[in-house]
């Protein structure tokens, strides 16, 4: 590869700018025949789990560049049933909703639903190629998306959305070139991740050892009468969370700007939110029925408990009634050593236990069962000293934590970069 000056034009497109004399700007329809999926009937046992491979957005969700199954297949007579269509090996697949804009290449035949596009090459265009240049435009794809529940993007309108288009011998160049590259910069990424997760999973046996064992190692210990628990030292107790915990149902009926709006992340514990259904997708129209909250109270959603999402909240507000408050009782349990309690891994395996439900999603850990579980308790003094302990190491790893993910997001965009650059022509690829 070499850098060489060559004359340039004015593409007359603002998000590919300049792009080389000898090349071409055109709408994807005049490269793709673009092809539409479908689902079959949801209710019929017939149309489904057979052989026919058949995909959605969320299977291809990924930083893989090629799709070869889904989560589930159809039925010959599945296929037959609805306005699907086979598309070949090398189709490049657009999700046209939630999200609009991932781009996957098929590794084989298969189908896809109605929330996918699949963009069949006419002759003389690499597949490869096109597919690195959509994949950088997902924010310009969303531009171009419409409606009112949630944005799409049609075939119809994919279609005029115009990319660069070099000669098919420099269109398979650039497509190598950039299929070395980027296994180095993914390489790099997976390795930066790899680290996240050891941190990541670093932090939560610190907190389980330090919430289970406490922070004397030479402390003389006792069989809890907990599998989850395990040893502890001798001078603590167990408990109940009901005897530590009080559910609270207090109601507000203030305006929605009046109040702060608090929702849980599995990771972090409650923190305060602006939309309070942001990652479902229903923003609170009011808050009137809403559950009040008082800062140092424990939030637990009763449906992902299981998944760790409960924490204690840092403010006073509200929550969805879909959400169990509890107050904490001082006297038996420090607040942030509750709060680390909750955040140990195994807690989140007891949620399960406890709960009930009919699958994994609708799988709840009611208030009932949730007071049930046994928690260790150690004196109210050395509650705080392992909270405080927790507190300073948990920083200490999260830092480094938040340094790898800024390094993950400049790669990211410096892949981003590398592709534009070259799928443009502002670099060439030597013959």
């Amino acid at each position: 590869m070499v850098n060489v000056m060559r004359e340039v034009k004015d593409s007359g497109i603002s998000w590919i700018g300049d792009v080389p004399q000898k090349w071409s700007v055109h709408p994807l329809k005049y490269n793709f025949s673009i092809i539409s999926g479908a689902t079959p009937d949801s209710s019929n046992s017939e149309l489904w789990d057979g052989d026919v491979l058949w995909i959605t957005p969320a299977d291809y969700k990924t930083k893989e560049i090629y799709v070869s199954n889904g989560a589930r297949n159809i039925s010959s007579l599945g296929y037959k049933s609805c306005s699907t269509h086979m598309l070949p090996k090398g189709t490049i697949v657009v999700s046209k909703r939630a999200p609009i804009g991932s781009v996957a290449l098929t590794a084989v035949p298969l189908c896809t639903n109605q929330g996918c596009l699949g963009l069949i090459c006419n002759q003389g265009i690499s597949e490869k190629f096109f597919y690195y240049s959509l994949s950088i435009y997902e924010e310009v794809l969303n531009l171009f998306g419409s409606g009112t529940t949630f944005k799409e993007i049609s075939a119809t309108v994919l279609g005029t959305i115009k990319l660069a288009k070099p000669s098919f011998e420099e269109q398979n160049r650039i497509a190598q070139f950039l299929d070395a590259k980027c296994t180095e910069i993914d390489t790099l990424s997976a390795d930066i991740q790899e680290e996240i997760n050891t941190l990541q999973k670093y932090k939560r046996s610190v907190i389980t050892e330090a919430v289970t064992k406490g922070l004397d190692k030479n402390a003389p210990m006792k069989d809890s009468g907990s599998d989850w628990i395990g040893d502890i030292p001798s001078n603590w107790s167990v408990s109940k969370l009901g005897n530590v915990l009080t559910l609270r149902n207090e109601r507000n009926y203030k305006p929605l700007e009046e109040v702060n709006l608090i929702s849980l992340y599995t990771d972090r514990g409650v923190v305060q939110h602006a939309d309070l259904e942001k990652t479902s997708g229903n923003i609170a129209q009011n808050a009137d029925g809403y559950k009040i909250v008082h800062k140092n109270d424990i939030v637990v959603n009763i449906i992902l408990a299981w998944m760790g999402a409960m924490g204690i909240s840092d403010y006073d507000g509200v929550t969805s009634p879909a959400y169990d408050v509890y107050k904490i009782n001082i006297d038996k349990i420090y607040p942030h050593y509750c709060h680390y309690i909750l955040r140990s891994p195994a807690m989140a395996g007891e949620c399960y236990k406890y709960g009930r439900g009919i699958m994994m999603m609708r799988w709840r850990t009611y208030s009932t069962e949730f007071k049930k579980i046994k928690i260790p308790l150690p004196p109210i003094e050395e509650q705080k000293k392992i909270a405080e302990y927790l507190d300073e190491k948990c920083k200490e790893i999260d830092s480094i934590i938040e340094q790898k993910q800024e390094q993950l997001e400049l790669i990211a965009k410096y892949r981003k970069s590398i592709i534009y650059e070259y799928v443009t022509g502002k670099k060439i690829v030597s013959e």
